[in-house]
């Protein structure tokens, strides 16, 4: 639902387009037509309600236009379109229906008066989103991002869902190259930005690095003068970003940087794997027990933190919201598997910074330890190597057993084995796997799943939690 119900006659001049009616034969000509209303934009004919303005977008395997007289059928109004169709409803026409999407978000963001968070960064950037909004939910209204619609296209249809009754936003971003970011960012205007951290990640996109911490960047330039730019003073990359923010007010976060802003004192491992630790920002205290595993995942509650600290609200919202705060399926949650053992599965996606993440984890639990690892995607020319190296840190962190699956992932078991690793194997495919491991699972097991989202290891998270 968008904040103001809206004419089309209204986009005219937001999208630079003509306005054409195959019945009227005319542009802009015929007022009851240029004058329709719409209550919601789509861009999805199987999620069309009467009322919708259907933006037709099109990509490597689909074009929607094709489905402009299913769209009129299930009710839509209006379309956006690159040409005028041969259907009888209103037509606005762009040049690119793709960029037309961002500046219809972009004109529904100038209605909203909360406060909009963006939040980006290699890896935690979803968990510290769901932590934010759990926070923020003791506040007032949240609207927060779904699923992965992170990126150039999710983000748009994201701020399009802002409603009246909405205090808060919440937006995740996402990238796999330069500009991405910057894209997203300058649609969605932040009052708030945070980068989680800049790791290893889509490096086939970014080039480099430098290239990752160039463009998760580009989400402080969009930045107003009076923005408030979130920083993780325990990345490496903390001093760039700082100069990047300019003039703007920086709110710091560390758990090792004794003079951040907000941090985490006196903290405690328990035997599950979570932690508990003393919330810190300037004079004030307050306890915080986190029901998710990994000190990754304190980085992540003081992210969230800061973020709240930044908006005006008080540290003690902050403490109560990641005490209620639970694990997102994917992402290090704790299951029962089969013949008694223990899955962790944080199979949702993986980069080389997060799967060491996941290690020192199970490196930290009791029990025989087993990682079960998929290929990290997107990683460019030295793939292998860091597969490689991935398998050597499992190693040196006392991994029991190392099961390994798809063709990058078998440099993995090699640098397992080269780091005097007691039992590694490449499997060809993912039921073989399962097949060697169920048989062997016992109360005393530690099983962690890991791979990027293209390696599908959900699918063997499945079979270890399912009794046969």
């Amino acid at each position: 639902m968008i904040l103001n119900r809206c004419r089309i006659s209204a986009l005219v001049d937001v999208l630079d387009a003509r306005l054409v009616s195959l019945e009227s034969k005319s542009h802009l000509e015929n007022k009851s037509h240029q004058d329709v209303e719409f209550l919601r934009v789509t861009t999805d004919t199987r999620a069309i309600s009467v009322g919708d303005l259907f933006v037709a977008l099109k990509g490597e395997r689909f074009d929607a236009h094709d489905f402009a007289e299913q769209a009129k059928a299930a009710g839509a109004v209006a379309l956006v379109v690159d040409h005028e169709l041969n259907v009888d409803i209103p037509q606005l026409i762009v040049t690119d229906t793709r960029i037309a999407l961002g500046k219809i978000a972009e004109y529904n963001r100038t209605f909203f008066e909360g406060t909009l968070f963006a939040i980006t960064g290699s890896s935690g950037k979803t968990t510290v989103k769901e932590m934010l909004a759990e926070i923020l939910s003791g506040a007032g209204q949240v609207l927060a991002t779904k699923g992965n619609l992170n990126n150039e296209i999710g983000v748009p249809l994201t701020l399009l869902s802002l409603s009246g009754g909405d205090q808060y936003a919440v937006i995740e971003m996402g990238a796999s190259g330069a500009g991405e970011i910057a894209y997203s960012a300058h649609l969605a205007h932040p009052d708030i930005a945070l980068i989680s951290n800049a790791m290893g990640a889509h490096l086939a996109g970014f080039g480099s690095l430098q290239g990752v911490v160039e463009a998760k960047g580009e989400i402080y330039d969009a930045l107003s003068a009076v923005g408030i730019a979130v920083i993780n003073r325990d990345d490496p990359h903390a001093d760039q970003w700082i100069k990047r923010s300019g003039d703007r007010r920086i709110i710091s976060f560390a758990q090792n940087v004794p003079d951040a802003d907000i941090k985490a004192l006196q903290l405690l491992q328990h035997d599950n794997g979570c932690y508990s630790f003393t919330l810190s920002h300037d004079d004030e205290c307050e306890s915080v027990h986190l029901n998710v595993m990994g000190r990754h995942n304190v980085s992540n509650a003081l992210a969230a933190a800061a973020l709240t600290v930044a908006a005006g609200l008080p540290l003690s919202l902050a403490a109560a919201g990641l005490g209620r705060f639970q694990a997102v399926k994917g992402r290090m949650c704790s299951l029962e598997g089969v013949m008694g053992a223990r899955v962790i599965d944080d199979s949702y996606n993986a980069n080389p910074g997060s799967v060491k993440a996941a290690i020192q984890v199970l490196n930290e639990l009791k029990g025989e330890r087993v990682l079960i690892l998929g290929d990290m995607g997107e990683l460019g020319a030295d793939a292998e190597q860091m597969h490689r190296d991935i398998g050597q840190f499992a190693a040196e962190h006392k991994i029991d057993k190392l099961l390994a699956v798809g063709p990058l992932s078998k440099a993995a078991v090699e640098g397992y084995q080269d780091a005097q690793g007691l039992m590694a194997e490449h499997f060809s495919d993912q039921q073989s796997l399962v097949n060697m491991i169920r048989p062997c699972a016992h109360p005393g097991m530690v099983i962690l799943i890991k791979g990027s989202r293209s390696a599908g290891m959900d699918k063997v998270v499945s079979r270890l939690t399912e009794e046969v």
